[in-house]
């Protein structure tokens, strides 16, 4: 007789983020030849997330876990996952990988190119999806992994990836001529991991642009050179070339720091928004057109340019200054903050999508 077991899923509607339901399924015990099956313990939530979701269809986010329901999606998470059973060479139960996973209580992979570092999932429907994300850490294996700062990790390293790449995109372009980043949504981990990675960057200030509610928090930061609310956007000089880095998706803002930046207004930068499903189109917007960043790209290239195990150490290293400045104690950044269960994720991801969530909390789920 085929032993079955239960597994729980959160899927989320694709037309109203805030919204998700629970979805249980009895599947096989056993996995096929070739196949793991990994339990899913922890993971970071946070806008990121939700942006993923904003962008499940034009960016193929939605693809990587099937949901077989049209309305609704399974979004995607960083976290942590323990093998439970397997088929295949090198990948042993009971060792605990860090990768791209559903909110859900198990998930079934095939993997491929297996080495001592972990493995890529070689599932069908996800070769022609961005490898980035299909790429699996043994954390036994891995130079940054610690078992005390999980939380951090399942929070940062798929946030500051992206800060690490964006930084590195601009000062790859020679910052596209500007002396001035402008950050929207400056209290944002994303945004301010950004500034983190640019505060010895020469020859730039980087502002950062934030809500009164935000201000005192981004001002104790100190990665920015200076704060500005969005009210007080008309003081900063137009003499000064200025880029505008936007993780808010805020239309309105990107209108108001057009008009007033003029000429020059050098770059514009899409960098991604919980609230906002898809990119900025402005056609009678005068001065640059919005530009979309997508981290894999720069990662492809910077890859390229130094080789894989150079990539890793610039960004391993960068990375640990990064937790080790936000897991300090009484650290001004972030706390983390436990929830338990899918009933916690579903409230989460709701507060998430609406804004209601403090810019020092990053929220880690156990399952």
């Amino acid at each position: 007789m085929n032993e079955t077991m239960t597994v729980t899923r959160l899927l989320t509607r694709k037309n109203a983020l805030a919204e998700s339901r629970l979805d249980v399924q009895l599947q096989p015990a056993a996995p096929a030849d070739g196949e793991v099956c990994l339990r899913i313990d922890r993971f970071g939530l946070t806008t990121n997330n939700i942006t993923y979701a904003a962008f499940g269809d034009s960016m193929r986010y939605w693809d990587f876990f099937p949901s077989a329901d049209a309305e609704c999606g399974h979004m995607p998470v960083w976290g942590f996952a323990d093998v439970v059973a397997s088929t295949v060479d090198g990948v042993a139960v009971g060792e605990r990988f860090y990768g791209y996973f559903p909110i859900a209580s198990h998930l079934r992979m095939q993997p491929v190119r297996v080495t001592p570092r972990g493995f890529y999932d070689g599932s069908a429907h996800r070769q022609a999806l961005t490898s980035a994300y299909n790429q699996y850490t043994r954390c036994s294996a891995d130079p940054v992994y610690t078992k005390d700062h999980e939380g951090h990790q399942a929070l940062l390293r798929p946030l500051f990836i992206t800060s690490f790449m964006l930084a590195d995109f601009l000062g790859d372009n020679g910052f596209f001529g500007a002396k001035r980043l402008v950050v929207s949504s400056a209290s944002s981990k994303t945004a301010f991991g950004t500034a983190f990675c640019l505060q010895t960057a020469p020859g730039i200030e980087v502002v950062g642009l934030t809500s009164p509610r935000n201000r005192e928090f981004v001002d104790g930061l100190g990665c920015y050179r200076r704060t500005v609310t969005y009210e007080d956007l008309g003081a900063l000089d137009t003499a000064t070339p200025t880029a505008y880095v936007d993780f808010s998706g805020d239309d309105a803002l990107r209108t108001a720091v057009h008009r007033h930046f003029g000429d020059a207004l050098v770059y514009d930068c899409f960098a991604g928004s919980a609230q906002k499903a898809q990119a900025p189109h402005h056609p009678d917007l005068a001065g640059p057109k919005p530009a979309f960043f997508f981290a894999p790209v720069q990662i492809k290239k910077r890859n390229a340019d130094w080789g894989p195990a150079v990539f890793n150490e610039r960004f391993g290293d960068a990375q640990r200054r990064f937790v080790a400045e936000l897991s300090a104690p009484c650290n001004r950044w972030m706390r983390v903050v436990e929830h338990h269960g899918f009933d916690a994720a579903q409230t989460l991801i709701a507060d998430l999508h609406a804004g209601r969530t403090a810019p020092t909390d990053g929220h880690v789920v156990q399952l």
